[in-house]
């Protein structure tokens, strides 16, 4: 008997999986931050975001658990939209030549790497801004985060409102993780065009450099605001273009 082949049949498992844990998760965040009634516990209202999001380490939010969540949870619709469309355009050609184990390897590796460059920087910039504040504002920074009301001296106001968003401001996204896609795309399929607005066709391998480009300026332009979000771009990048080279090497 003929059968059809369904959309999701011509995915690769792991892509497809990605694609719908990402979207459970993203519902799940959106169910629970506008409250649900629980049997036995009644209503609950909490933000999944700020449990499953990955916090600076030092931060009272921190849990190490967070560097593999923190690449599942995602900010808006437009976030989750397109990192998934990218994990489906080029998460499936890897998954293909890879198979399904190194693919999935390649997926968190290059996710947990974003998210390990970006807390490290967003550490030192922390003890850094620390060392410039009173110990006592530093402790109830620590302890009270956007809560922290007491009026604030005006030359501290700027190193304070920067250390509060990198403590208590959680980052989230398969951004890194994407990237880190993208990279392997451009490396093992360098001339294979990619049609910027389904019009301009662009060998993968210039879309690659000129990504990457964009995002070191992007990060230097806005260091003086301590979004450091796109070092977690380069991260799933840096990362992915060593595993790359490594398994090159072993012939892996």
């Amino acid at each position: 008997m003929y059968q059809q082949n369904s959309f999701f049949s011509n995915i690769p498992p792991v892509v497809k999986n990605l694609l719908i844990i990402n979207g459970l998760a993203f519902f799940a965040m959106y169910i629970f931050s506008a409250g649900v009634n629980i049997p036995g516990i009644g209503f609950t209202q909490f933000d999944l975001n700020k449990i499953l999001g990955l916090y600076t380490p030092g931060s009272p939010q921190f849990k190490f658990f967070q560097y593999i969540t923190y690449i599942f949870m995602h900010g808006d619709l437009t976030h989750l939209f397109f990192n998934m469309f990218a994990v489906f355009m080029f998460g499936r050609v890897l998954e293909r030549v890879w198979g399904t184990q190194k693919f999935l390897f390649y997926y968190l590796v290059t996710g947990i790497g974003a998210g390990l460059i970006y807390v490290l920087v967003g550490f030192i910039r922390a003890k850094m801004l620390a060392n410039n504040l009173p110990p006592e504002i530093v402790a109830n920074i620590y302890e009270y985060g956007f809560d922290y009301n007491e009026k604030i001296n005006v030359a501290y106001h700027s190193s304070v409102i920067s250390l509060i968003r990198i403590l208590h401001v959680p980052i989230v996204g398969a951004s890194g993780a994407v990237f880190g896609l993208l990279l392997a795309f451009g490396m093992l399929f360098p001339n294979e065009k990619i049609y910027l607005y389904m019009i301009l066709p662009v060998k993968a391998k210039f879309f690659v450099m000129g990504y990457g480009a964009i995002e070191i300026y992007l990060m230097i332009q806005n260091s003086a605001t301590d979004n450091v979000a796109h070092l977690a771009h380069l991260g799933g990048m840096i990362f992915g273009f060593f595993l790359i080279k490594y398994w090159k090497k072993k012939q892996f």
